[in-house]
């Protein structure tokens, strides 16, 4: 087990050497402080500022020196999925975005077998994590919070509302760019392939969710909020819920390739300037698709089955 000797370090970068030292740590992991005097005040730091996430054992104590074995939990987070991770604090999607993480359609996986899959160091993803926690919130919408007609009507009026405003505007770019740079560039006729598929299959799901589902989930906040308003017939709407989820990833395949045959998104050195802005755009779709699946996959969706088996008893 490793020790870290802080009385080597000056008094200044103590606490801080020790916090980053244990920030590294995945869960069940331990390291061990060698110091000259009780640590005693390091303990009511980490309980203000990490909470009950580790445990806190005395190896040696005193009088000349004292050594204290700290271990990171297994805390229930540890053990929950990206895309609730990302549901909790949506700060935590830019680091996922950083490492090539799908916290939407790829949402259920752990973070270990997340990171497994992709062959990324976990620790250095948890390091980052911690280090978002650490940062004051800003005044960001709690998705969470929200009822769940409102959550509905946001994802319309925002998400629905970009993709038709942008959906026919990329596919001509993404035609034009593959039979002007197809030859020298094989890879954008591919592109513009999928992304034909990408905007007729989008369109067809939306107007789904805007006719079908969407006022279903509002009818069930109604009858939850006013009791005396009329129940609406139930029909077990997890099984409708998996459909979209299975287009929700189909769709999410065609960005995923998208972005590896594009160089994330990076124009060559030639690129004409409808072909940057055919990436950026590109790259600005991807974004606000995974947030809009996020919003659905993870937050919606759990809340709706939820909302409904309540309404059943």
């Amino acid at each position: 087990m490793e020790i870290l000797d802080v009385t080597l370090l000056e008094p200044k970068f103590k606490h801080s050497t020790i916090f980053k030292q244990f920030d590294g740590l995945l869960g069940g992991e331990s390291f061990i402080i060698h110091n000259d005097h009780d640590p005693k005040p390091l303990y009511y730091q980490m309980i203000a500022e990490r909470g009950k996430t580790f445990d806190w054992e005395y190896i040696l104590e005193g009088p000349d020196f004292w050594e204290v074995k700290i271990s990171k939990l297994n805390t229930e987070e540890k053990s929950t999925t990206i895309g609730e991770l990302v549901a909790k604090d949506y700060r935590k999607a830019e680091v996922f975005g950083k490492f090539g993480l799908d916290f939407s359609c790829g949402g259920k996986k752990s973070l270990r077998a997340a990171c497994n899959e992709k062959g990324i160091d976990e620790k250095e993803v948890a390091t980052a994590l911690a280090e978002i926690e650490r940062q004051p919130k800003s005044m960001l919408l709690d998705f969470n919070s929200l009822e769940l007609d409102f959550l509905v009507d946001y994802i319309v009026n925002v998400h629905h509302k970009y993709v038709k405003e942008n959906v026919i505007m990329l596919y001509e770019y993404s035609d034009k760019v593959a039979n002007r740079h197809g030859i020298n560039h094989p890879e954008v006729i591919r592109i513009g392939q999928l992304y034909k598929e990408i905007a007729i299959f989008f369109k067809a799901h939306m107007q789904k969710e805007e006719t079908t589902l969407f006022p279903y989930i509002k009818k069930l906040a109604i009858a939850k909020r006013d009791e005396s308003k009329e129940t609406p017939p139930f029909k077990n709407i997890g099984s409708t819920l998996k459909i979209h989820l299975g287009e929700h990833e189909l769709i999410g395949k065609y960005m995923y390739e998208i972005r590896e045959i594009s160089n994330e998104f990076t124009p060559p050195e030639d690129a004409c300037s409808s072909y940057k802005v055919l990436f950026s755009k590109l790259d600005e779709f991807d974004r606000d698709f995974h947030k809009h699946v996020h919003l659905e996959n993870n937050i919606l969706f759990p809340r709706v089955i939820q909302l409904e088996k309540e309404l059943l008893k």
